[in-house]
């Protein structure tokens, strides 16, 4: 796996330096549009619809249109003065009950890996996350976005997952749904006896995807053939970078003493405080249009895998 941003999670005034890799991944295979008739690649070029010449990505900035018709052109150096998290540092905002997490929020998935010789302070963070079973609440920023995220432990290893903000989860109003009778109690009991029969532990091994085992079996059938091509693509070098380490006991009773609390006291349970996802959502419009261009500028190529 190749790290895609390194930085540190604060955790009062703990540093914790980490580097951030995807979790996941996509295997569906991706195709490319080409011309039928000779099986050349189909381009696409940036056409201004006002002087119809060809436009470089470099001189593009992006635009809003209001509901009123009004047009608004953004460059980089307004977007630089908005207000954003610090681009390399994890802050933990707050810890949660793991349960009050919606999963419908969960959006992306990364893992979290130590970037330290001594990495006492990112082993700590997760065996105190495992014994209070909690979730802490972060802020991540990424490619000039930032989201609200979760930070938990899977098998040993911090793992961050991006939340969505609360407005881009849709009302699920039907209705169908409405003035429809409940069901009666044999009917529940039949059906509880029909789940009971399909029940068992959940082995994600079990499950294949079909669709695209033979797909790639067609495909390796055709270039066996000699009907298909190969282009080999080269992958990007990863850069190093190194990380300071922290006094963790010292860093640890400060923030201890900041919070207010006396050290070796039991901690305070406190009633859920909403977290700051809603102060942030007003700024979620800019920061999902300066992600676009970013990502493009890393990988010119996407364009063209997506209109494929």
């Amino acid at each position: 796996m190749r790290s895609i941003w390194k930085g540190s999670i604060a955790f009062g005034l703990v540093n914790v330096p980490v580097k951030v890799y995807t979790a996941t991944e996509d295997h569906d295979i991706r195709f490319h549009q080409v011309h039928a008739k000779d099986g050349g690649r189909i381009k696409y070029d940036r056409v201004c619809t006002v002087c119809g010449q060809s436009v470089q990505f470099a001189d593009i900035d992006k635009a809003y249109d209001s509901p009123e018709g009004d047009r608004v052109i953004l460059t980089d150096e307004d977007f630089a003065k908005l207000p954003a998290a610090e681009k390399h540092e994890i802050p933990v905002l707050q810890f949660v009950p793991s349960e009050q997490i919606d999963p419908i929020l969960l959006d992306r998935s990364y893992y979290l890996e130590p970037d330290s010789t001594t990495p006492k302070a990112y082993v700590l963070l997760a065996k105190t996350l495992e014994k209070i079973d909690q979730t802490a609440l972060v802020h991540f920023t990424l490619r000039q976005k930032t989201r609200l995220a979760a930070l938990r432990v899977r098998e040993g290893v911090l793992v961050l997952q991006t939340l969505l903000w609360p407005d881009e989860v849709r009302a699920a109003e039907f209705e169908s749904l409405e003035d429809v009778s409940n069901p009666r109690p044999q009917e529940i009991k039949m059906a509880e006896t029909l789940v009971e029969s399909m029940s068992g532990d959940f082995d994600p091994t079990e499950y294949t995807d079909e669709y695209q085992i033979e797909l790639r079996k067609m495909l390796e059938d055709t270039i066996a053939a000699g009907d298909g091509k190969v282009v080999h693509v080269e992958s990007p070098t990863e850069e190093s970078e190194d990380a300071e380490v922290v006094d963790l006991v010292a860093a640890l009773k400060r923030s201890v003493e900041a919070a207010g609390a006396n050290v070796g006291s039991e901690p305070k349970k406190s009633a859920p405080r909403k977290a700051p996802a809603k102060k942030s959502a007003a700024k979620s419009t800019a920061k999902k249009a300066t992600a676009k261009k970013s990502a493009a500028k890393k990988s010119p190529s996407t364009r063209e895998r997506k209109g494929a």
